[in-house]
């Protein structure tokens, strides 16, 4: 499912609650943005969400390190690893 760009964190919150989703990918190619990822990471937890899904970043600014420091489960370089994480969080394949 595709959110689009601009997306608030309360419609990332509403779309797990919707789709029960296992895993949500959150992407930016902005530094200026990176930021609202934590947002959605205190949205989840607000939400009582965040121990049901897994949260993976990336993007173009997106780094480990980043995505170590606001708590994300994963992070992908590229679509190919981030497919290869998502397997490895959800314990498939």
């Amino acid at each position: 499912m595709d959110l689009g760009a601009d997306v608030s964190p309360e419609k990332f919150v509403q779309a797990v609650k919707d789709a029960k989703a296992q895993i949500l990918g959150v992407s930016t190619l902005l530094t200026t943005t990176m930021l609202g990822m934590k947002d959605v990471l205190r949205a989840l937890e607000q939400a009582d969400l965040r121990k049901r899904v897994k949260v993976m970043v990336g993007g173009a600014p997106v780094t480990q390190t980043f995505a170590d420091e606001i708590g994300a489960d994963g992070y992908g370089d590229s679509a190919a690893t981030a497919v290869d994480k998502a397997k490895e969080l959800l314990g498939i394949g």
